[in-house]
């Protein structure tokens, strides 16, 4: 069940990532990387993805809580018939969707720490959602058009 591995993998890796920004940075410290560019920031984000949905912490437990599971359950019961596209990109969504949870459940908020200055900042747990869902298209575009309905 590589896909299981996989799934702590990236729980595991956001984690690290997240303790050691919490332990070495305050709060909205910021460490230059490449200068106006890109930063190491320390984000306490209370909301979804861009801040949205601030001030319901409930929602954003429930929810996710529930859709990773349903995930994790399909991802198990069908490891043998799918495809490992399919499997590879449910294992990225769920481990770091498990990630950001983790942090709502245990701090209420979630520590991002990658700022493009530019953009929103995130995590790692964000770039394996974010690579998950990319795949996840791709796979239902290519599969789709290799098998279309009769």
């Amino acid at each position: 069940m590589i896909y299981l591995f996989i799934t702590v993998g990236v729980m595991v890796l956001d984690r690290f990532v997240k303790t050691a920004v919490d332990k070495g940075m305050q709060p909205g410290d910021t460490i230059p990387v490449l200068e106006d560019f890109f930063h190491l920031t320390y984000v306490r984000n209370t909301g979804a993805a861009f801040s949205l949905l601030q001030g319901h912490p409930m929602l954003l437990v429930i929810v996710p809580g529930i859709v990773i599971l349903i995930a994790l359950v399909y991802m198990i019961a069908n490891s043998k018939t799918m495809k490992r596209t399919f499997l590879f990109a449910l294992a990225l969504i769920c481990g770091g969707g498990l990630g950001n949870l983790t942090d709502r459940i245990a701090y209420g908020y979630v520590i991002d720490m990658f700022d493009f200055r530019f953009f929103p900042v995130f995590n790692i747990a964000d770039i394996a959602v974010v690579v998950g869902c990319g795949l996840l298209i791709i796979y239902l575009i290519v599969y789709e058009n290799r098998n279309p309905k009769k």
